[in-house]
């Protein structure tokens, strides 16, 4: 990958504020993950970098963003967080 995960994070916070709906937030954030694990990056990485897309994902207020961005901000918090419990189960088995 040419971008730092920082940077990589930054765009796809970006991708899901602009998106125009929630599927479109699914399918950016899917995107995004699968691009991790096709660049073999290790799954406690891809599993620090989902805890860290929630962590700024909580920062964000409602009375800061628009619906459409508070919606998406929503589901990708939702997402994310059906990412993280698969993730958890994995680890396990």
């Amino acid at each position: 990958m040419d971008l730092s995960l920082t940077d990589y994070r930054s765009k796809l916070i970006t991708k899901i504020l602009f998106s125009y709906s929630q599927q479109e937030v699914v399918r950016y954030i899917d995107t995004a993950l699968k691009s991790l694990d096709e660049n073999k990056l290790n799954g406690h990485i891809i599993s620090r970098f989902v805890d860290k897309m929630l962590s700024e994902l909580d920062l964000f207020s409602p009375m800061d963003k628009d619906a459409q961005q508070w919606s998406n901000i929503k589901m990708a918090r939702i997402r994310f967080k059906q990412v993280k419990k698969s993730m958890e189960a994995a680890f396990k088995s």
